[in-house]
């Protein structure tokens, strides 16, 4: 059985990936910031944590409720997304919303959880995933629809690389889950959430050595020109 944290879990992508470690009968610690949030990821199985990664103080205590534990897989999935194009600037209000959440907050989880991924396996190291977009890719930025969400996934995935060489013990990897059928994704995605986390799943088991500090999309592909 493997200790899952899953660190953005109420709804979307992250209740799904709850619920299918939960199913395949790994412990799995979710995160959520409201009462709400937390009720319904009980209800799955889950031991929870009360954690708004928009709130410095909140995800600052992240490492004390985790002392002791030892993590085979984290997933960073909190985000927020934003729709404007490069046609007007984003307000100060809207930038800080997103890079705060998408960045900061992946950037202040990471040196509290990947010291507790890299004492996984008895010392050989787990797994450290953080959910980006294949808006992020670079070479495919052929409209600036979502310019801000655009920018906050290529700096987390430019977060990911840069740390992964300070945790040579853990696996981390930026990976995009896909277009999904989600509240950010819209009705008009081709993948339901459970294709996407049941091959996000599937791809994490199988990541080596050579995935350290990539981006990876949820089939197993390695992201080219990003």
């Amino acid at each position: 059985m493997a200790t899952v944290l899953v660190i953005g879990a109420s709804r979307g992508i992250g209740l799904e990936l709850v619920r299918q470690y939960r199913e395949a009968g790994d412990r799995v610690i979710a995160t959520a910031r409201d009462e709400a949030g937390l009720v319904q990821l009980r209800e799955l199985g889950a031991d929870v944590l009360k954690l708004d990664v928009a709130n410095p103080a909140s995800i600052s205590g992240l490492a004390w409720q985790l002392d002791g534990e030892q993590i085979d897989v984290a997933l960073y999935v909190a985000g927020v997304v934003s729709r404007g194009g490069a046609d007007a600037p984003p307000t100060q209000e809207e930038f800080d919303r997103v890079m705060h959440v998408n960045v900061l907050g992946a950037m202040q989880a990471i040196p509290q959880v990947a010291p507790l991924v890299e004492a996984a396996r008895q010392g050989k190291g787990g797994k450290f995933v953080f959910i980006s977009s294949d808006m992020a890719l670079i070479s495919q930025a052929g409209t600036s629809n979502s310019w801000t969400y655009r920018v906050s996934k290529a700096a987390l995935n430019m977060a990911v690389a840069s740390a992964q060489p300070d945790y040579p013990r853990a696996i981390m990897v930026a990976m995009s889950p896909g277009w999904v059928r989600t509240e950010m994704g819209g009705a008009q995605a081709p993948l339901s959430v459970q294709q996407s986390v049941q091959a996000m799943r599937q791809t994490i088991d199988v990541l080596g050595l050579g995935h350290k500090g990539a981006f990876v999309h949820h089939d197993g592909r390695l992201a080219a020109g990003w």
